[in-house]
């Protein structure tokens, strides 16, 4: 039996990492992490088949050509993000839902993909300005690549109409609270 889909998606900084954490420590949730694939190099702490499938930019191509992708997305220049399909079968086999955390465009077309098995969620942040300052406070990034994806959050932003449901993430535990009831609800429907 197939399990759901849950996709978050938002512009970086938004804070949807956070609230997908959140409500993985839901156990009653029964629900399991998609683990992306990546062509770019690992931030800080990040470990490979734990935060993301770390693959070069080749290795990623020849997957894409190989058709083993539900969706990816080149979201910079030879910078690949997608899922694979063997992860979502893996956590479906255990009978567990899937939970995303993924670009705006790898969410919508997932819900294109699954229209009734997804429930996709945008989490919006309380404004472009207070995008950047979460951003800068990361401390993992150049200001060059911080403006990139400030400039990118604009067109992102524009899709949010697209999804199910816009959570507005101005106080993280009123948005973690919405997002976990939204998700309780579709799980158990």
């Amino acid at each position: 039996m197939k399990g759901k889909l849950i996709v978050f998606s938002a512009p970086s900084g938004s804070g949807k990492t956070t609230i997908v954490r959140h409500l993985l420590a839901h156990s009653e949730l029964n629900l399991e992490f998609s683990i992306s694939a990546a062509s770019r190099e690992k931030r800080g702490e990040e470990i490979d088949k734990k935060d993301y499938y770390f693959l070069s930019t080749q290795e990623f191509k020849n997957k894409i050509k190989a058709e083993e992708f539900l969706e990816w997305e080149e979201v910079y220049r030879d910078n690949f993000y997608g899922t694979l399909k063997t992860e979502v079968e893996r956590i479906w086999a255990k009978g567990k839902h899937v939970i995303f955390d993924i670009d705006v465009s790898g969410g919508l077309r997932i819900k294109r993909k699954f229209p009734e098995e997804t429930l996709a969620i945008f989490v919006k942040p309380p404004s472009i300005d207070e995008l950047k300052i979460r951003l800068k406070k990361r401390q993992t990034e150049s200001e060059d690549k911080i403006n990139m994806r400030v400039a990118k959050a604009s067109a992102e932003l524009a899709t949010a109409p697209l999804f199910d449901i816009i959570v507005v993430n101005e106080d993280l535990e009123s948005a973690q609270k919405v997002a976990y009831n939204l998700v309780k609800e579709f799980v158990n429907s």
